[in-house]
């Protein structure tokens, strides 16, 4: 029911167009009926002799015509009585069709913009967590699933409800007896049907999985090539894609075999149903129990009432398929989005107070992430923030930007709880680059403004130049118009970098975060861009995550963090004296660079000599 009600909901605005379709195959079910009829009049009762079986309204017709005796003469007019059917029939079926494709179009429209639009609120932890392939398979061959079910299979049952009332109600005013065997099949035919839809209907969704799964590593593929490349790693990636396109088969295998089995079954009983009506209307008609005429349309109504019927197992199948389908849009829509309130809260203006007291966050419950985080940054203020993989350091800057809420503690922003701020307003205030930035397949001015509706190109110029990328990107053909591939692929890691850090620094967010983002440049650009930056970013907060002593020691604050905690804060220079992991990474560096000096300087030597 609750699908069945999600399904209404999609077709807002398309149910008059859809109710439309479903009346007109219903009229025009109710027209085609009547072509067995006037064939087996002229038959009986206009090449025979038998008196006509019509209703009374029918009957005064026939006699405007001139009955029997005008028409032996004008058996054209027979013929012609068919064709204007036929005409009816053309143009009802086809305001039926326009009626059903605006109907499945906009319903397809609707849930896509509804998925869209859901996928683009769902949670941070959420897309942590999903499959990009699955969901692409879900927005894409889930809905044209559900869109031809609505809008092809879903009228073939309207059609065979309506060929099995029309056959019924004429049938019985010809002949009940040869009724009631020309329907004999008919209850086993929707048994069959039935339980074939029940049993099949799992089956689809183990398919519909698998179908994900070998989605997904395709989706993987395409994304990482050039990683696959560098460790040359095709043959494995061909080998697991192999598996999955192996059980995919294995599994939609299945199901082509049960529909053959299906289809067989259904075949032998419809072909034993036709020969039982032959065989008994043949004798009956030698008999003259019935009319030649009544053989004719009892053999027409019976094939056009078993076939559809016979179909009605496949119909259901893909109506299982849909559902299916439905089932797996509904779990996206399921999923919670961030508050429903996000366009509400509070919109304080934002200086860059920022303070953590006591705050824990976990990914999954008993497994703490960050425990017990407290420090205070003020306006102007750079912090930097050292530590091991997985000690915390990026859960601690999301959590600042609400990709995650806290699980305990509190963190002020200005005083002002962050969770009591308007999340677009608090995003709209803090920026954010991140390790592995994400370049759309655009321009690089494209990229740069993409926060922006209108954006001078002297301000584009500016920001490049502090993040010391300009050159880079004058140096191209094209400038400012080259267009970045697919994930920044035409970039280098550092230019892609750089790239991003201007667009953030377009906004001049009075908070900004550097998750370490300038690990792929090298350490006299590095200097470079913290100069800029110092200038810059003189009056905002400044987060700064890095493994690089160099980047982090001119901080007003250094954090650094184990296991979730912080076990160590101060200036550079307090935290030398302190000891601890900073100094030991200190330690470390100093002398892979004093090593690497010493390695230079004896090259250079050797080469003089």
């Amino acid at each position: 029911m609750k699908k069945f009600k999600l399904l209404i909901s999609f077709m807002k605005g398309t149910l008059a167009a859809y109710t439309t379709a479903i009346l007109l195959i219903f009229i025009s079910i109710a027209i085609s009926m009547l072509n067995p009829l006037v064939i087996k009049i002229t038959m009986d009762s206009i090449i025979g002799d038998a008196p006509p079986n019509l209703p009374p309204f029918a009957m005064g017709w026939f006699e405007k015509i001139g009955g029997r005796s005008y028409l032996v003469q004008n058996l054209w007019f027979c013929g012609l009585i068919l064709v204007a059917l036929s005409i009816i029939n053309g143009i009802l079926s086809y305001f039926y069709r326009k009626n059903v494709a605006a109907s499945s179009e906009k319903m397809a429209k609707n849930i896509r913009t509804t998925l869209f639009d859901h996928i683009q609120h769902l949670t941070y932890s959420y897309h942590v967590k999903a499959e990009t392939g699955d969901l692409i398979q879900r927005c894409t061959s889930d809905l044209e699933t559900i869109r031809r079910f609505l809008s092809d299979q879903f009228f073939q049952v309207v059609r065979a409800v309506a060929l099995v009332i029309s056959a019924l109600v004429i049938m019985l005013s010809l002949n009940v007896r040869l009724t009631l065997i020309s329907f004999a099949i008919t209850p086993v035919l929707a048994g069959s049907a039935y339980a074939f839809f029940r049993f099949i209907k799992a089956r689809f969704k183990v398919t519909d999985e698998a179908e994900g799964r070998m989605t997904t590593i395709l989706q993987e593929n395409l994304s990482s090539m050039r990683i696959v490349r560098a460790f040359a790693r095709q043959d494995y990636e061909i080998q697991k894609f192999i598996d999955a396109s192996h059980d995919f088969k294995n599994k939609d295998f299945i199901i082509s075999r049960l529909m053959a089995w299906y289809w067989s079954a259904s075949d032998l009983m419809c072909g034993v149903q036709i020969g039982v009506v032959l065989i008994l209307g043949t004798s009956w008609a030698a008999g003259g129990l019935i009319s030649v005429g009544t053989l004719y349309a009892f053999m027409n109504y019976t094939s056009n009432l078993i076939w559809p019927l016979r179909h009605l197992g496949r119909v259901l199948a893909d109506m299982g398929r849909a559902s299916v389908s439905l089932q797996r849009i509904k779990e996206i829509l399921d999923e919670l989005n961030e508050e429903k309130n996000e366009d509400s809260g509070m919109t304080p203006q934002i200086k860059g107070a920022i303070r953590f007291e006591n705050v824990s966050y976990e990914y999954e419950k008993d497994h703490p992430v960050l425990k017990d985080i407290s420090f205070e940054a003020s306006p102007g203020q750079t912090v930097a923030i050292l530590g091991g993989t997985g000690s915390g350091k990026s859960t601690l800057v999301n959590l600042l930007v609400r990709l995650f809420d806290y699980s305990g503690g509190s963190i002020t922003v200005d005083g002002v709880e962050l969770r009591e701020i308007n999340k677009k307003w608090l995003r709209r205030n803090i920026g954010i680059v991140l390790q592995e930035p994400f370049l759309f397949s655009r321009t690089i001015r494209e990229n740069i403004a993409i926060a922006r509706d209108v954006c001078l190109m002297e301000e584009i110029e500016r920001v490049t130049r502090i993040a010391s990328v300009y050159d880079v990107i004058s140096g191209f053909e094209k400038g400012f118009d080259t267009l970045v591939g697919e994930k920044g692929v035409t970039l280098s890691g550092g230019q892609k970098q750089r790239v991003a850090i201007a667009r953030m620094l377009l906004e001049n967010h009075p908070v900004m975060v550097f998750d370490d983002s300038l690990s792929a440049v090298d350490v006299e650009t590095d200097s470079h861009i913290r100069e800029q930056l110092k200038v810059f970013c003189s009056n905002a907060t400044t987060f700064i995550i890095s493994h690089r002593i160099s980047t982090l020691m001119q901080a007003d604050m250094i954090l650094v963090m184990e296991d979730g905690r912080i076990t160590q804060s101060g200036t550079h220079d307090s935290l030398l004296k302190e000891g601890g992991l900073y100094k030991e990474v200190f330690d470390i560096q100093n002398s892979l660079e004093e090593d690497l000096i010493t390695t230079v300087g004896q090259e250079g030597g050797d080469n003089a000599r």
